[in-house]
Parts: C-alpha cells; structure tokens; sequence
C-alpha cells in the first residue's frame, strides 16, 4: 500500500514540473539589441562631480553685441575680462564661422572667441508676432475683408492674411471695449488679437506692409491695386542674429464707414519691434 502511495506522489510532482523552455533545452538563443565582442564597465561611483559642466552666475545686464565685444577688445580689456563678461553676461554675437572670422580680423583674442562660440544666444529663427486688430463703432463686416502682412526674406516674400469676415463671426473671438476719448460721443470698439510665428531666414534690414484689400488670393504686394497701395503702410526693421526676445506688435484700425454705417474701414497700422 505505500509503495503504491509513494508511486503516486511522484507522478503527481513529476506532472506539476515546469517544463523546459526550448533555450533551456540548449535550443536558439533569442537576440539582443545588442553588439557583441568587446565590452567596457564603468562604474558610476567613482564619477566626479567636479567634472560637470560649470553654473554660471548671469548678469542682469543687457547681452554684449560684436560691436560692443570689439571696442572692448581694442580698449585693452584683458582676455580673462572679457572671458567673464561674456559668461556672466553672454553675448548677442554672430557665432558663425563668418563671424568669428571678423572678430578675429578685429583683434579680438582666440580665448574670447572661444567663449564667443560657447556662450552667444541661439540664433534668431522667427519673429512672434501679436496682431491686435481694432474696429471702431458699431459695424458688421470690413469694406477690404482681408489683412495682408508682406515681409521680404532675402530672395523670398513672405505673406500672412487674416480673413476679417470669418474673425468677426467667431464665437469669443473679441473682447467689446468703449472709447471715451471723445468727450462728446463714447464709440464701442471690438477688438481681436492674433499670436503667431513669422519664420525669417536673413538677418539685418527687412521691409514690412501692411495692407488691406479685397482680394483674397493675392501673394505679392505688387498685386495691389492703386488704392490699396496707397493706403498701405511700409515699416522697416532690423533683424538681429541673437537676442534675448523677437517679439513684434502689429496694430491695425477700421472705423465705421460714413456712409454704410454696417461696414469698417481700414484706417492704417502700427507696427514695433523689441529685442532685447
């Protein structure tokens, strides 16, 4: 009887055995992402703190400019001065291989380049441009429905168009406000503001319209008819390479029309740049 009880249990245990998996049995190996060959172990214990990039304490003054960074240099500044000055205040240079190469021609000591390349603002690759847009006194529609913005970049025109009709019928789109600056008559005034991102590959001078027109497909400013031109505004602005902020303000005003009291019309811009 217990041998027949002792026969059993082994079944039993033999039948509740994890079986083999096929690699257990010396089968295929499943691979790794890994190479294989040489390996190196490091151990992270013995890693020194000290050989972390250093923190450096900034300024709150304005960045230093190449032109700046120059007269500097040609005043008899010491290296190691002008090394600091740029750590703690960092430099709105030009870090391109162009630039430094004038910066060079200048007199302006490899150890400072050095810090040039290392410590410059990251250059500049668009504008953020706030469209704040006015109409004045009751109304329904705009005379010219759409906002033309023309910036040159270089060989390439750059347009941004806003369809007025389609801003007026959106739902929140506006906050209504009341001018009072006209003692005897306050006008009621809707007002519609617009962020976005203006790509620009050139630095230095570029030329800006404003414009408004009928017109909904037009992708030049040549396109502009007589009128439209002639109540078009021109700006000009100085792109910098790097700076500590590219914001630009665009303001544009319509007022009721004297004689279709339902229509505004454009009445001109305003447009500003800050940088630093």
């Amino acid at each position: 009887m217990i041998a027949h009880l002792l026969a059993a249990t082994l079944a039993l245990a033999a039948g509740q055995a994890p079986r083999a998996t096929p690699a257990a049995r010396g089968g295929p190996q499943p691979a790794l992402p890994f190479p294989t060959g040489d390996v190196q172990t490091y151990n992270i214990i013995q890693w020194d703190p000290n050989q972390l990039p250093r923190l450096y304490e900034r300024s709150e003054q304005l960045p230093l400019s190449d032109e700046e960074l120059t007269k500097l240099s040609q005043a008899g500044f010491e290296p190691a001065q002008l090394v600091k000055m740029i750590e703690e205040r960092r430099c709105a240079c030009d870090a391109s291989a162009d630039g430094l190469i004038r910066l060079k021609k200048a007199g302006v000591d490899k150890n400072v380049l050095a810090a040039v390349s290392l410590h410059s603002l990251p250059p500049n690759r668009a504008l953020d441009l706030l469209v704040t847009l006015d109409f004045t006194g009751e109304g329904r529609t705009a005379r010219e429905a759409f906002l033309y913005f023309f910036v040159d970049d270089g060989d390439l025109t750059r347009v941004f168009t806003a369809n007025l009709p389609e801003l007026l019928q959106r739902q929140n789109s506006h906050e209504t406000m009341v001018d009072r600056s006209d003692i005897l008559i306050a006008h009621t005034v809707r007002r519609i503001q617009l962020a976005g991102n203006v790509p620009l590959k050139t630095y230095g001078p570029h030329r800006v319209m404003v414009a408004a027109s009928a017109n909904p497909t037009l992708t030049h400013p040549s396109q502009l008819t007589p009128a439209e031109r002639a109540k078009s505004q021109t700006y000009t602005f100085d792109y910098p390479r790097g700076s500590l902020q590219s914001l630009c303000r665009l303001t544009a005003g319509y007022r009721r029309d004297a004689v279709l009291s339902f229509k505004w019309n454009f009445e001109g811009s305003r447009f500003e740049c800050e940088w630093n």
